[in-house]
């Protein structure tokens, strides 16, 4: 479905996206996980055609960016940019009639839709009166009215209370499940677990790609948590045995190159330092424990399936 090859974005002497290969099938839901700047709204930009790239090519079903029709993509950018001082209905419209969607055809498809994101009901609501999450879905609303093939939504739920968040995956699943393709970036790790597969980025450059299962694997048998009192987020610099830790105030994630071969020395290492009250674990890496890891630079390692 989005085949981008090698691409590259500048902005003055800032390099937004550094050679960045992705392939992302039809039909699936694909994550893009990374910090702030990392290039993630920039991408997902080329992919729109708001942007041209500087280097390298991206296609959507084989066509460029720049010749895909419009109406087949559906675009939620990160802000909420509908007007506030129109009713669900009016932004509804509004919208519909920049795709020259007759009447009959937007009320068809609005109820339609309303009724899939939860909205129907409040169709007179003015857009500045509602919450957080019911304005994502209005958001949601309005790109679906063109019935596209190819969702790409920018930190859809950022700042949205969690049941809202729920709320809204279910609807992007029943989406997904019509044969929609949808391209989410996220700053939340549990989302990122929704994905079928996902792209890891930082600094504009790819740094893994695969399943969920597929990155946390990677880290297999290499993790341990340290449960102590220590306050120094820095308390595991100096162990050779340590290649990264996460500080998680009254814990630690470690990476090793073998945790069970490296737990006696740790144990040694720890008490060394003064700490006789703690306890090591083995656990297995979660969403969030291989955005850290793998945000270390000497960690990039693009995994297969990228």
């Amino acid at each position: 479905m989005v085949n981008s090859n090698r691409v590259s974005k500048r902005f003055g002497e800032n390099t937004a996206v550094d050679e960045l290969s992705l392939q992302i099938k039809q039909g699936e839901i694909f994550g893009l996980v990374g910090p702030d700047g990392a290039g993630k709204t920039t991408f997902m930009r080329m992919v729109c055609d708001l942007l041209d790239a500087d280097a390298g090519n991206i296609t959507l079903d084989d066509l460029p960016a720049n010749k895909f029709p419009r109406e087949r993509i559906g675009y939620m950018p990160q802000k909420f940019c509908l007007y506030g001082d129109l009713t669900i209905s009016e932004n509804i419209s509004f919208f519909a009639s920049l795709y020259s969607l007759d009447k009959k055809v937007t009320a068809e498809r609005s109820q339609e839709i309303l009724r899939v994101t939860g909205l129907e009901g409040f169709e007179n609501r003015l857009a500045n009166k509602l919450s957080g999450g019911m304005k994502q879905k209005l958001s949601l609303t309005c790109a679906l009215m063109t019935r596209p093939e190819l969702m790409v939504l920018d930190e859809p739920t950022y700042g949205v209370d969690p049941e809202s968040r729920k709320e809204f995956w279910q609807i992007l699943y029943r989406l997904n499940g019509t044969g929609i393709t949808i391209l989410i970036s996220t700053p939340y790790m549990d989302e990122a677990e929704l994905c079928h597969r996902v792209a890891l980025i930082n600094s504009g450059k790819l740094v893994a790609c695969d399943t969920p299962v597929g990155l946390k694997n990677i880290f297999s048998n290499r993790v341990l948590a340290v449960k102590a009192n220590i306050r120094d987020p820095y308390f595991f610099d100096d162990c050779p045995e340590v290649m990264d830790s996460s500080y998680y105030s009254n814990r630690f994630h470690l990476l090793m190159n073998n945790a069970q071969t490296m737990r006696p020395n740790l144990s040694n290492y720890i008490l060394e330092k003064g700490v006789q009250d703690f306890e090591i674990v083995d656990i297995y890496p979660s969403m969030e424990d291989v955005f850290a890891f793998l945000a270390e630079p000497r960690l990039h390692t693009p995994s297969a399936g990228d």
